[in-house]
């Protein structure tokens, strides 16, 4: 059995025992919800061959072992009390002559944008600028430009990865096509440890951010409008929809977004929502941004530090009935302890012109994300999401994971769960890498 002393030898990084000097700063995931976990170890790597150690470590000591790229996981499968491989010194970027960018797995969309746009290039990616990279592209990846380049994941031409058994892999297309067929939008930390990587990055856009705050109005309206006008924008259009709840003052609404079109044509057709919804608020926009400037103007809710938070979420391929609507209003508003959010996110455009089975990302005809946000104890996020489900798709997207959902599998892989169990059975047949609703 190879001990921790040897084991320390062989890294190029550093590692953490709870009694080491700083342990209690590195192991601390971002979501705080999980910032009680307390990990046997924690290595920070900083070499693929201190992923291939560590594995090993791991394999001889019987010792559970899971990757952190950014810490960000709802259900905490970035923490655990074996061993967190902490990526983040593995975050190299680099950009050759054709736009594919190589980035290693422990980079942070932050510093990502900042890299790409020295080469004027760009990924369709999320807000959060202390995201990692790799755990987003590897549940799909949602974001201001998907509406008109699709996924993350779908930029992937390659990755690396360590296998259970310390092997080294490089996947694409056509080689070991179908683990790289399961990375995109079922990968995060159940095939392997992805290391490293490559994507078919897009010229950086030059856009024209938009919000709007409607007060006083028919919040019912607002949100009938949205969901029909939203996922059918040009797709050159995104705007979502926000609305909070707090104790003791209305409900507010806010309408924000981007556009890689001229501020012009953005007005005329942010318009057409505002008639639809009858309202007479007026967006604000801020044309010219080039697009890594424009995702530094955008916080994402989730990332409140020192502050946990649950939630629920579901995708919708129809529009919510009014009746559900009404319903869903009059309990966003009942009995608010503190505050809650419910957000819209609209899909449509490119990410609906792959066909399902062509990566492992199962939700090509859905028309919006459904997202219900509240302290970790208010009961209010299933309720609140017991009622949208009515109308809802079943299917639910793989970077939210619910641990309250009865099947798991169908809402999280649908048609390709079968595909994905047998990838799991040929690349993780002792299910090294494993957690709950892990394929």
């Amino acid at each position: 059995m190879i001990d921790l002393a040897t084991f320390r030898t062989t890294l190029d990084g550093e590692l953490f025992r709870p009694d080491s000097s700083g342990y209690d700063s590195v192991r601390r995931p971002v979501n705080p919800a999980y910032h009680d976990v307390r990990p046997r170890l924690v290595v920070l790597c900083r070499s693929v061959s201190d992923v291939v150690s560590a594995i090993e470590y791991a394999t001889a000591t019987g010792t559970h072992v899971v990757p952190r790229g950014g810490g960000h996981c709802f259900a905490g499968r970035s923490s655990t009390d074996g061993i967190v491989l902490d990526l983040a010194g593995i975050d190299g970027i680099t950009v050759d002559h054709n736009g594919i960018a190589a980035i290693g797995a422990g980079a942070r969309l932050g510093q990502m944008y900042a890299a790409l746009h020295a080469d004027s290039r760009t990924l369709p990616a999320g807000c959060g600028a202390s995201v990692g990279i790799a755990g987003l592209t590897l549940g799909g990846g949602i974001g201001l430009l998907g509406r008109e380049y699709g996924l993350t994941c779908d930029r992937l031409v390659g990755a690396q990865v360590v296998l259970a058994d310390g092997s080294v892999v490089d996947c694409h297309d056509s080689r070991e096509p179908d683990l790289f067929w399961a990375l995109r939008g079922a990968g995060g930390g159940q095939f392997g440890v992805v290391t490293s990587l490559r994507f078919d990055t897009v010229a950086e856009p030059v856009t024209t951010r938009v919000e709007a705050h409607c007060s006083d109005i028919a919040i019912e309206d607002l949100v009938a409008a949205w969901q029909v006008w939203a996922p059918n924008a040009p797709d050159e259009v995104t705007v979502n929809l926000t609305l909070v709840s707090e104790p003791g003052v209305p409900v507010s609404a806010t309408l924000f977004g981007a556009t890689t079109l001229a501020e012009g044509p953005t007005r005329d057709l942010l318009q057409e929502l505002i008639g639809l919804a009858g309202v007479s608020s007026t967006f604000a926009s801020c044309p010219g941004l080039p697009y890594h400037q424009l995702k530094r103007t955008f916080a994402d809710p989730r990332e409140q530090p020192g502050h946990a938070v649950r939630i629920r979420s579901e995708f919708f391929s129809h529009a919510l009935s009014d009746r559900t609507i009404a319903s869903l209003l009059a309990r966003f508003g009942s009995g608010t302890r503190g505050r809650r959010e419910i957000a819209f996110t609209a899909m449509g455009g490119a990410y609906n012109r792959v066909p399902e089975d062509a990566t492992a990302f199962a939700h090509r005809g859905e028309h919006f994300l459904l997202e219900h946000i509240a302290d970790a104890d208010d009961p209010w996020v299933d309720s609140s999401w017991s009622c949208a489900h009515a109308d809802g798709s079943g299917r639910v997207y793989p970077n939210f994971p619910d641990l309250a959902l009865d099947d798991w599998s169908t809402a999280y892989h649908a048609g390709n769960h079968p595909r994905l169990a047998a990838v799991k059975h040929s690349y993780d047949p002792h299910r090294f890498f494993d957690f709950p609703q892990a394929v």
